[in-house]
């Protein structure tokens, strides 16, 4: 059995079993049912996201640039779309409903992912003869195997020196030099056109399904407790340790299968993960109380174009929307240009509702610190994020991904990898320890120390409130940004103390490092999330300032990709050329990424003493309880119930 999977049984046992009681112990009924259709939900969006990148640079060969633009791209319409989602079911068909139609897009979107289509396939031109050789490759992850074709003959290939590439023992006569120097040959794919446009329109049913089922589960989670009900803030909690129970499994399961037995088995999982959620969601209906039902029913079937009403209007013009995210989900400028005028119109709008619709001093002063916070959060998830691309690849590239040194025996049972057991000539009988990870497994590690950490930090803010010592919002986020930015300094300190191998490879314990830093720092601003800004902003415009939370994680998602592509390098079928040039330019931009986030950090940190008072009482201990589990330190919510859809 994996070793991977060895330890998620283990954590979820220790973690999962109290939670679980206490779900169906001390709230209603209809939490259970929430709780496992976001599990299965987040299971099948991480599951997805855990693969992605390697599903673009090694199955259709795109570069790193272009893998990371289109990474970038559907991330930040996934924090988009739910705007709209939200606001359709709160004033039409409900979030019932809402839910159900964004499922069965997922369900779909995941179902399409399955289909690989035919792989990519690369040929290298000789630019002086102007003769081309086939690029052939086999594999998924640290078993792929890349090499030219030259008179039938597959020739593997390492960097020239000054550039370029040598094929390793290719003859003098076979008519192609054995070292060719930078500039003297090109590199072209040719993709399957089905399968490449069968891949956006599964991006974009995805991105149009969660962004009608992810807002509004969380308000039909604050519908089920009465006003004042003391147990919504725990509800809340309990909630985002399901979202992260589904983030650990997704990547430990679809992060094995997709680099190990085929993408077809991570992307199906991930589908099957979601068809999951939908049953669950269907088959407890009755326990939600009647939750989530349309505002007017009567108004939502009665006929409104020909004999649609309007119920099937907004799911026939949602699928409609489906070819506009396909469209634009495809061209990453796009993207980038509509979040820009976005940004600007919304900053227009902030600095219009804090001179003209602020009538005190201090709603002015919350609304600053609304927009502060909603900055930090820019930064923070522009960094945090490199976790889907940047580290993604730099985990396959530049990371011994071994646990054990040597195959082992430990009370009996055999423990190590297949080549390990090899080398050691041993033939594992009976049940015995796999102790390979796959690069995709290691995105885990966030969602398994959430899990570990987060009851931790719970006790920790309580003990702070207690005495009265608790941070106020901009400290906590200045400490967040600085451990994510001394996560990705961690690694570069790491590889100038010599922890890096022959082979370019430095050890897995420093990246299991970075991401525990990376978590800390998550839970150092869960407590300083969507709900505070729900807190500080005007009640008259509580929603504007949510969509523009929404806004600013789409922007951190797209300018994450922007960044992750200025740290690729070159490519050969998918597989890198110099994997001692891809650890250095890694390495320069996690130096640049870790000094960015550690120096506004600090800033955030030293403005906090200033700015300290502009909550004008929003963050006292008794209106403000914190912490809460959160789905990668950002809590769900829908624009157009801001109160239903957050903690308190």
């Amino acid at each position: 059995m994996n070793i991977v999977i060895i330890a998620g049984l283990i954590i979820t046992f220790l973690t999962g079993v109290p939670v679980l009681m206490q779900i169906l112990k001390n709230h209603p009924k209809g939490l259970i049912i929430l709780f496992f259709a976001e599990m299965w939900e987040r299971f099948s969006y991480y599951g997805m996201r855990g693969i992605l990148i390697f599903y673009l640079t090694q199955h259709f060969l795109f570069d790193d640039a272009t893998a990371s633009a289109t990474y970038g791209s559907y991330t930040s319409l996934v924090y988009l779309l739910p705007l709209i989602g939200g606001i359709m079911a709160d004033r039409y068909i409900g979030t019932r409903k809402a839910i159900a139609f964004g499922a069965l897009l997922l369900v779909a979107g995941h179902s399409l992912m399955a289909y690989e289509g035919r792989p990519a396939s690369e040929v290298l031109t000789y630019a002086p003869t102007g003769t081309e050789y086939q690029v052939v490759s086999e594999g998924r992850g640290a078993a792929r195997e890349v090499g030219v074709m030259v008179n039938g003959q597959r020739y593997a290939f390492t960097p020239a020196e000054g550039g370029g590439l040598s094929l390793t023992g290719l003859p003098a006569d076979a008519g192609l030099p054995a070292v060719l120097p930078e500039g003297s040959y090109e590199l072209e794919a040719t993709r399957d056109t089905t399968g490449v446009n069968s891949f956006y329109l599964a991006l974009s049913l995805i991105i149009m399904g969660v962004g009608f089922l992810k807002p509004n589960i969380s308000t039909i989670v604050g519908q089920l407790y009465p006003q004042g009900d003391p147990r919504r803030d725990s509800g809340f909690t309990l909630y985002y340790y399901g979202i992260n129970l589904g983030a650990f499994w997704a990547a430990v399961l679809c992060g094995f299968l997709g680099q190990t037995v085929g993408w077809w088995a991570g992307f199906g999982l991930a589908g099957v993960g979601m068809a999951l959620g939908f049953i669950v969601f269907v088959l407890g209906k009755p326990l939600l109380q009647g939750k989530g039902e349309p505002p007017n029913p009567t108004l939502l079937k009665a006929p409104m174009f020909g004999p649609l009403n309007r119920e099937w209007l907004i799911y026939i013009l949602a699928i409609l929307g489906v070819a506009i995210v396909w469209f634009m989900v495809q061209r990453n400028a796009l993207v980038g240009t509509v979040l820009s005028v976005s940004t600007l119109l919304s900053l227009i709008a902030i600095g219009w509702i804090i001179m003209f619709v602020c009538k005190t001093w201090a709603q002015r002063q919350r609304m600053m610190l609304a927009l502060v916070l909603i900055f930090g959060a820019v930064v923070f998830f522009t960094l945090f994020e490199q976790a889907g691309t940047s580290l993604n690849l730099f985990a396959d590239r530049n990371v011994d991904l071994t646990i054990t040194p040597v195959a082992m025996q430990w009370l009996g049972i055999t423990i190590g990898t297949p080549a390990q057991l090899a080398a050691a000539g041993v033939t594992p009988t009976g049940f015995w320890i796999d102790a390979t990870i796959t690069a995709a497994q290691v995105q885990s590690f966030n969602a398994g120390f959430i899990l570990i950490f987060a009851p931790i930090f719970a006790a920790l803010w309580a003990w702070l409130a207690s005495r009265k010592m608790d941070p106020n919002p901009t400290m906590k986020f200045g400490l967040g940004l600085v451990q994510v930015g001394l996560g990705f300094l961690v690694v570069v300190w790491a590889a100038g103390s010599g922890m890096v191998n022959s082979a370019f490879q430095m050890p897995l314990i420093i990246l299991a490092l970075l991401y525990m830093l990376h978590t800390t720092g998550e839970l150092f601003l869960s407590p300083v999330g969507l709900s505070e800004i729900t807190k500080l902003s005007l009640p008259s415009v509580v929603s504007f300032m949510m969509a523009v939370w929404f806004l600013a994680s789409s922007i951190a998602q797209f300018v994450g990709g922007k960044i992750a592509g200025l740290m690729g390098t070159e490519t050969v079928g998918g597989q890198v050329l110099d994997p001692q040039g891809a650890l250095a330019t890694s390495l320069d931009g996690f130096g640049k990424l870790g000094w960015w986030g550690v120096g506004i950090g600090v800033g955030f940190i030293l403005i906090s003493f200033l700015i300290k008072g502009w909550s004008h009482g929003a963050n006292d201990a008794s209106n403000h309880p914190g912490p809460s589990v959160t789905d990668r330190g950002q809590e769900d919510g829908n624009v157009a119930r801001p109160g239903a859809s957050t903690p308190a």
